[in-house]
């Protein structure tokens, strides 16, 4: 089962949440006043990827003592949602989570982001794996909980090993730059290295270092042989490769180069993995030019956008009442927690 980590004893004193919503409950309590309110959440984009649910189930099981008093019905992580769809409602003693609403409005559209941009970046390739090379470009508290969103998202890897510590997984990963600096430059050498220390990984050539990604194909493939398993190229956006003078970064022609040259040299089973700026965008170019690509590698285009959560307080002791322009929405689609 997956567990999520909360610091319990910080939330249940309200320290991450709106001190609104803090002085709000303790009005409630000091004024012996226990009113019955019915919230329910939502958010106002279409074609969402829903992410957050069971990780806010965690939240209230280990921060609210009187759970077992509140009526809670959800959609499950992975629902594709539209604009205005209730996801979630509450119902019960406001006094119990009042305090919890900035918490976990905040899991929704943290985790319902990246599962989103993760979806759309995997539904744009067509069902080539897409892996989750996003972490270094975000805190890295984050890692774990943003992990279990893109896998939620259809990620086929993540690439460290917190990321991948939720979803039962092993990291996934090539070779860095550095380290090709570390062999002087020498990129076969560098993926020789890696296949001597961890035969048991698929060795990946990280190819574009000299900025010549077919020579470096080439080089790694008759060095290794079939313990080369593929080649990964990421050239900045800012540069031309040699085979591509005329085109900068990693593009659909470049890409073509570097498999007809591995084909042609009798190195067909070699597998081509891009990195760099890719979105689904980018993705979706690339797919719709057959570019041979067998692996797609996505960064910090996977933050990229905002997907806000809302939670209104829509009903009052089982009647509706809600503030002007806002509605009791209730939605077939969710079913009970049990508690």
């Amino acid at each position: 089962m997956i567990k999520f980590y909360f610091p319990t004893a910080k939330i249940r004193r309200g320290d991450y949440s709106d001190v609104y919503f803090n002085r709000a409950r303790k009005i409630l309590i000091d004024d012996n006043y226990h009113p019955i309110l019915t919230l329910q959440v939502f958010q106002k984009q279409k074609n969402i990827t829903l992410c957050g649910i069971e990780e806010t189930k965690q939240l209230f099981r280990q921060t609210i003592d009187s759970i077992s008093q509140l009526k809670i019905h959800a959609l499950k992580d992975g629902h594709q949602i539209s604009s205005w769809e209730t996801v979630l409602t509450i119902e019960g003693d406001y006094s119990y989570f009042a305090h919890l609403e900035t918490v976990y409005l905040g899991i929704f559209a943290r985790r319902s982001l990246i599962a989103t941009n993760i979806h759309n970046a995997v539904v744009a390739a067509n069902g080539k794996p897409v892996l989750y090379f996003a972490p270094r470009f975000d805190y890295f508290l984050n890692q774990e909980g943003d992990g279990y969103a893109a896998l939620i998202g259809g990620a086929s890897g993540v690439s460290t090993p917190a990321a991948a510590s939720l979803i039962n997984q092993k990291p996934v990963g090539t070779i860095p730059h550095a380290l090709i600096v570390a062999y002087h430059g020498d990129t076969a050498k560098t993926a020789i290295k890696f296949n001597q220390y961890f035969p048991e990984i698929n060795t990946i050539s990280l190819i574009d270092f000299n900025n010549n990604c077919v020579k470096g194909a080439l080089e790694s493939a008759k060095k290794l042989g079939k313990k080369l398993w593929g080649v990964r190229l990421d050239t900045a956006e800012n540069i031309a490769d040699i085979s591509t003078p005329q085109q900068t970064g990693v593009n659909p022609l470049l890409v073509k180069k570097v498999r007809q040259a591995l084909d042609n040299n009798g190195y067909n089973w070699v597998k081509i993995i891009v990195s760099g700026g890719f979105n689904p965008e980018k993705i979706k170019q690339f797919e719709l030019t057959k570019t041979p690509v067998d692996i797609y590698a996505v960064g910090s285009s996977i933050f990229s956008g905002k997907i806000d959560f809302t939670a209104d307080a829509v009903r009052l002791n089982g009647k509706n009442l809600a503030k002007t322009g806002r509605k009791y929405s209730p939605n077939p689609r969710l079913k009970p927690w049990p508690i």
